[in-house]
């Protein structure tokens, strides 16, 4: 496994995988229990959303991920009210320290006019709703592309696609991963080749539940629940 990037909210490698392997941890994200609004009492709404567009909004807000016992909630409460001459912006910071990002807008209220709500959060996992998900994580196939002779004064790859390509007295590939074009794509470009063999480019994405590697090893955990489930029942 080759390390790309990484920093809080990403991490890239490159890895020798099976794509069975690669989709079913993919897959697994969807089952990690994440923190979430899941209802709320909406007691006054002054403003021009309606009461299920705020509640949509809210559900949307990433929180502070941790462990409830079953059916138990966490409750957030927002109470905003604008002046009469005034136009001020709900932000997410209203529910708590609970929020990941506090200066999320929710909605904007003017001229006197009250949002109040209370909401609940709970556990769940992606495949209820993608409320619940921590994150994205996905895969594609490692390119190798080679640059001829021909290839080589082509500014115009350089131009159209930065991140892969750069161009210093000649084209050379920049980041390779970044690439996703295939052979098709290039077939006007003389002197470029792209070709894949079994590496791929896994990224993981967070939103801010979790860590990116929280996420990974998450995801690896629930597919071994899964797969050892399945071993004791044909046992």
């Amino acid at each position: 496994m080759e390390l790309i990037e990484k920093n809080n909210d990403k991490m890239v490698w490159k890895a020798n995988l099976d794509i069975s392997l690669a989709n079913a941890l993919r897959r697994s994200v969807m089952d990690i229990p994440v923190l979430a609004i899941a209802e709320c009492d909406v007691y006054k709404n002054d403003s021009v959303l309606y009461d299920e567009i705020i509640a949509h909004r809210l559900g949307l807000l990433p929180l502070k991920n941790q462990k409830l016992k079953k059916g138990e909630v966490l409750e957030l409460k927002l109470k905003k009210k604008a002046g009469k001459e005034e136009s001020i912006i709900v932000e997410s910071g209203e529910l708590g320290d609970s929020v990941i990002y506090p200066d999320m807008p929710i909605v904007l209220l003017e001229n006197g006019q009250t949002l109040e709500v209370v909401a609940r959060a709970g556990v769940g996992t992606g495949r209820e709703h993608s409320k619940f998900t921590p994150g994205l994580m996905f895969y594609r196939q490692y390119p190798t592309i080679k640059i001829g002779k021909e290839g080589e004064a082509l500014l115009e790859l350089a131009e159209n696609y930065p991140e892969v390509f750069e161009f210093k007295d000649k084209l050379k590939v920049k980041d390779a991963w970044k690439c996703v074009l295939d052979n098709e794509d290039v077939e006007k470009y003389p002197g470029i080749e792209i070709s894949f063999g079994n590496d791929l480019v896994f990224v993981i994405e967070s939103w801010g539940q979790m860590k990116v590697g929280e996420i990974f090893t998450s995801a690896a955990e629930t597919l071994k629940g899964e797969l050892d489930a399945v071993l004791k029942a044909l046992k």
